[in-house]
C-alpha cells in the first residue's frame, strides 16, 4: 500500500470519527435535556434532526471510504453496496432539506415582530414535523433508483465507466439517468440552495439594519453584546455558508467525474467534500450557539453528585 493511501485513510478516519463524535454528543445532549433538562427551543428540534442525518451521512460514507482508502475495495457485496449508497444519498438529501428548513425558520424568527409572522412562528412546530415527514418520504422514494443501478464491486482496477465508485460500481442508462437526476435530484436541490441563499441574505439585511438602529440610538458608546437570538442567527448563517460552499464545490467535482475520466484521487476528494459539512456542523453549533453550553452545564449540575 502506498504511503499516500495510508495518509488518505487516516484523514478519512479522523474526519469520520471526529464528526460522528460531535454529532453524537449533540444527539445525546438534546435527548437527555428533552427528558430531564431545561425546555428545548423549537429550533433545537431542527438541530436534533440535522445532527441525526449528518451522523447517518458520515457513517454511511466515511466508513466505507476509509476502508477503500486503506486498500480494502471488496468488503461489500451487492446488497451492502445498495444499502450503503441508498442511506448516504437519503441522508445527504435530508441534510440539505433540514439546513434549508433551519435557515427559513430563523428568518421567520427574526421577523416575528409583526403579528402575521408571529402567528406563523406559533404554528411552526406543526409545520416542522410535517415538513420533516415530507422530506423523509420524498427522499426515500426519490433515491429508490439508487437500489437499481448501484451494484457490487467491479473486479477491474480501472476507475472508468461503471467502476468510478471504487468499492462499488454503477451501471445505468445515461439518458435515463440524466433525466431522472434533473427532475428528482437537481431541481429540488437547486430550490433548497436558492431558499437558503435568499433567507441568509434576508437575515444579514435584518441584522445589519438592527445594528445600525442600535448604533444610532446608543451613539459611539455602544458596546456590542449580542443577544441569544443574534448569536443563533450568526451560527445558522455560518452553517448555511459552509453547506453551500462544500455543496457547490462537490457538485462541480462530481459533474466532472461523471463526464470525464475519473481517477481515484478525484473520487476521494469528492467524498471528502461530501462529508466536510456533517463533520464540521456540530462543532460550529457547540462553539457558536450559546444554548449548547447552557444545556450541558444544566445537565452537569443535575447529575453531579453532592460532595
Amino acid at each position: 500500500m502506498a504511503s499516500n493511501d495510508i495518509v488518505l485513510g487516516f484523514i478519512f478516519l479522523f474526519q469520520t470519527g471526529f464528526g460522528a463524535l460531535g454529532n453524537s454528543f449533540l444527539l445525546g445532549l438534546y435527548t437527555i435535556n428533552f427528558f430531564i433538562g431545561p425546555k428545548l427551543r423549537l429550533i433545537d428540534m431542527i438541530l436534533y434532526h440535522l445532527a441525526f442525518v449528518n451522523d447517518l451521512m458520515l457513517l454511511s460514507k466515511g466508513i466505507p471510504q476509509t476502508m477503500a482508502a486503506f486498500g480494502l475495495t471488496n468488503f461489500l457485496d451487492d446488497v451492502g453496496c445498495k444499502l450503503v449508497f441508498y442511506l448516504h444519498r437519503v441522508a445527504r438529501g435530508l441534510s440539505l432539506c433540514t439546513t434549508c428548513l433551519l435557515s427559513s425558520f430563523q428568518a421567520i424568527t427574526l421577523s416575528s415582530g409583526s403579528s402575521r409572522w408571529a402567528g406563523l412562528k406559533a404554528r411552526a412546530l406543526k409545520f416542522i414535523v410535517s415538513i420533516c415527514f415530507l422530506c423523509w418520504t420524498f427522499h426515500l422514494v426519490a433515491y429508490y433508483v439508487t437500489l437499481l443501478y448501484v451494484k457490487g464491486p467491479n473486479r477491474s482496477k480501472n476507475i472508468t465507466g461503471s467502476n468510478y465508485l471504487i468499492y462499488c460500481s454503477a451501471t445505468t442508462d445515461v439518458l435515463f439517468n440524466v433525466a431522472l437526476y434533473v427532475f428528482l435530484i437537481f431541481l429540488p436541490d437547486v430550490l433548497c440552495v436558492a431558499i437558503m441563499v435568499g433567507t441568509s441574505g434576508y437575515m444579514v439585511f435584518v441584522l445589519c439594519k438592527h445594528h445600525q438602529r442600535a448604533k444610532y440610538i446608543h451613539g459611539n458608546n455602544l458596546t456590542l453584546t449580542s443577544s441569544p437570538e443574534t448569536r443563533a442567527t450568526q451560527s445558522i448563517l455560518l452553517l448555511v455558508t459552509l453547506f453551500v460552499s462544500f455543496y457547490s464545490l462537490n457538485s462541480i467535482l462530481a459533474f466532472h467525474i461523471h463526464l470525464g475520466k475519473p481517477t481515484s484521487w478525484l473520487v476521494h476528494i469528492s467524498a471528502f467534500l461530501t462529508t466536510c459539512f456533517p463533520a464540521c456542523s456540530p462543532f460550529v453549533l457547540i462553539v457558536s450557539d450559546s444554548q449548547v453550553p447552557k444545556y450541558f452545564l444544566a445537565l452537569w449540575e443535575r447529575i453531579k453528585l453532592p460532595v
